[in-house]
């Protein structure tokens, strides 16, 4: 009996005096760990490989746009809405308008700032960086190397007359961006009368060699939309006065 109190006492004292993490040969306890961690660490991965995922997208789109087409922003603008418009689904069609007009009255050419809006609605800033250098790179290397042999490029005559050809189908894709963007305007008069009175100007413009810039159409067609919309809010705060 003497012994058998004695372990028993010696059993208790070791339990009281051992750490509750740790088991009585000194070996810590291993709890498991929270299941949501796990989750989290995999939707954190998740992530950062779908928006490096988005950032390549971004940027082989916009390096197709910019390496096979030719003519400048207006001619791009038919690609880009194909592309990110009908295939993709990036943006809407009432989007790309809004973005067509804003691109044109703010600095800097007009397809990369379309570029660069697209990829940030998709990616943040990371995908505006993606869609900007996508477009402008495969231009920058091409002119690059054409810049070096300039004098003697144009002077080939198969590349001359591709060049005539190439002429030719900006028109077309300038017409086809016009034609789609006339066709989704909103038919009311005010943009209609905007539009037949621009299209007139421009017109004669070209008809009697007269320079009108087309900054100055822009400027002047925002500034009476501007008076007749505060005209129209006047005369609406004073029929509601009455």
């Amino acid at each position: 009996m003497t012994v058998t109190a004695v372990t028993n006492t010696a059993v208790s004292i070791i339990a009281r005096e051992t750490d509750p993490g740790e088991k009585p040969g000194g070996c810590p306890v291993i709890h498991p760990g929270p299941v949501g961690g796990n989750d989290n660490a995999e939707k954190h991965n998740g992530n950062e490989s779908a928006n490096m995922n988005m950032f390549f997208d971004l940027f082989l789109t916009f390096a197709k746009v910019g390496m096979f087409t030719f003519g400048g922003g207006y001619a791009m603008i038919a690609l880009i809405e194909n592309i990110c418009v009908e295939k993709k689904r990036w943006i809407t069609h009432d989007e790309m308008m809004n973005i067509t007009v804003i691109a044109e009255s703010t600095p800097g050419p007009i397809a990369i700032n379309c570029a660069t809006y697209v990829g940030y609605k998709q990616n943040g800033f990371a995908g505006a960086l993606a869609a900007t250098i996508g477009i402008i790179f495969p231009s920058f290397c091409i002119i690059f190397v054409i810049s070096r042999y300039l004098d003697h490029f144009l002077e080939i005559t198969w590349i001359a007359y591709a060049f005539r050809g190439i002429r030719i189908a900006v028109g077309i894709l300038i017409l086809d961006a016009a034609v789609k963007m006339l066709l989704k305007m909103r038919k009311k008069p005010r943009p209609l009368a905007f539009m037949f009175s621009a299209f007139a100007v421009m017109l004669l413009s070209n008809i009697f060699s007269v320079r009108i810039s087309s900054i100055i159409l822009m400027l002047t067609a925002g500034l009476i939309s501007l008076i007749i919309f505060i005209m129209s809010k006047s005369a609406a705060k004073g029929g509601a006065g009455k």
